[in-house]
């Protein structure tokens, strides 16, 4: 194991109702937003943004993060649904966004493929959002969780090309979930084109039947473990909430195969283990092992 690597455990939630309501996590009298963000944050050094991939944040929401953590403490941020080429839903759009659409398309229950003017806004938008976490040193990762139906191809490769320009400064971390991306055949040409644009490859922790490997890389000084869980029934399933579809408690030995894994990089700088099966208290529970095993000898 590389000596200097340091390792960055965390939720991809801390406000998830399944989580609040289950009262095995924060303390009684965790009862607003600022609290329970501060407890987090005494527990663990890292989380991962979920809410900005639904709605574009304020730069007001994002300052009182800053205010409520401690030093050192990262912020990785899901970019906003446009962004990642999944549709949005109309009614929480930013009146000025809402403004730039066709009125054909203002009545749209759910918008995926934005006109470029608006989709060059959103970008605007979000990335000012982050004004207040980049100040403060405490943006991660900005990461791009990819659509099933985004596959390996020329036109995808461009539209990810495009994604420094558009977000100056930032670190982004793409995530895939169609298995042309990382298959035998094209895995070589993925990651060197990652490591060129200096963006981190996400490996992934699923259900085998989702066809997408686990595979372990590093295409830049920061590597980036999301565990969504092994519940193939629910991740298959329909109209579920994210808390049902992710609904798994890892095993230790589960666990241990992983922290094994990341104990043997070498040259990496930071490596960030994010649970996103967010059902009740599963992943506060499974960080927490994590965390410990991670800083075992």
């Amino acid at each position: 194991m590389d000596s200097v690597t340091q390792f960055l455990v965390g939720t991809a939630s801390w406000t998830d109702p399944t989580l609040v309501k289950s009262d095995l996590f924060y303390p009684p009298e965790a009862t607003t937003a600022e609290a329970r963000l501060a407890f987090y944050a005494s527990r663990f050094p890292t989380v991962e943004v979920d809410s900005s991939y639904y709605a574009i944040l304020s730069e007001e929401v994002t300052r009182l993060w800053v205010e409520r953590t401690p030093p050192g403490f990262i912020f990785n941020v899901k970019a906003f649904a446009w962004l990642t080429q999944h549709a949005a839903e109309t009614r929480r759009l930013p009146a000025a966004i809402k403004n730039a659409l066709p009125a054909a398309l203002r009545s749209a229950a759910r918008i995926r493929n934005p006109p470029e003017e608006a989709l060059n806004l959103a970008f605007e938008m979000f990335w000012s959002s982050l004004r207040p976490l980049r100040a403060a040193g405490k943006l991660g990762q900005v990461l791009f969780q990819l659509p099933p139906y985004v596959t390996w191809r020329k036109s995808n490769f461009d539209y990810l090309a495009g994604l420094a320009e558009r977000l100056p400064g930032a670190a982004i971390a793409i995530e895939f979930r169609h298995r042309s991306w990382m298959d035998d055949s094209h895995r070589a040409q993925t990651l060197e084109f990652l490591r060129a644009s200096n963006f981190t490859y996400v490996s992934i922790d699923t259900p085998v039947e989702s066809g997408l490997a686990p595979i372990l890389v590093a295409t830049t000084p920061d590597v980036y473990v999301r565990f969504h869980g092994r519940n193939s029934r629910a991740w298959f399933g329909r109209n579920l909430t994210p808390a049902e579809r992710f609904k798994y408690l890892y095993a230790e030995r589960e666990l241990a195969e992983w922290a094994a894994r990341l104990k043997q990089l070498s040259g990496v700088r930071r490596a960030f283990a994010i649970f996103n099966n967010c059902y009740s208290n599963f992943g506060i529970m499974n960080a927490t092992t994590m965390k410990e095993m991670l800083s075992r000898p």
